[in-house]
């Protein structure tokens, strides 16, 4: 079976097409360097994904702060993960790279902040 990918793993973004059988790489072109097939390799045999998405914050002067994952998580796990986000709330001020939740899953992956956000009220800040 012939497939094609985009690799995402450098900006090249190669176009590879890969031949397949019984779930083993038998030919791969395409790949401008060895990221990709890693790339391929991992979406045939463990696919994963890194996330964005927004926790609610309580006395924010924003009413959500970003988040992101601190490294990926299998691609099944993603709607598991985005249910814990979902019912996250953090309460402000909250820091870029403070730990939202740690270890998430138990996937040893953590949901980190990636903005600051002040509290409505300026005491909460200092």
């Amino acid at each position: 079976m012939l497939k094609e990918y985009t690799c995402i793993m450098c900006p090249n973004g190669c176009n590879i097409a890969v031949e397949i059988k019984n779930e083993k790489i038998l030919s791969i072109e395409g790949a401008a360097c060895k990221r990709g097939y890693e790339y391929v390799n991992q979406e045939l045999t463990n696919p994963q994904r890194n996330i964005s998405s927004s926790i609610l914050l309580e006395n924010g002067i924003l009413p959500l702060v970003s988040v992101r994952l601190s490294k990926p998580i299998p691609k099944d796990k993603i709607f598991q993960v985005m249910e814990i986000i979902k019912k996250t709330r953090l309460k402000a001020p909250v820091f870029i790279g403070q730990i939202a939740i740690e270890n998430v899953l138990g996937l040893g992956s953590d949901v980190i902040i990636t903005k600051n956000v002040m509290s409505s009220s300026a005491s909460d800040n200092i």
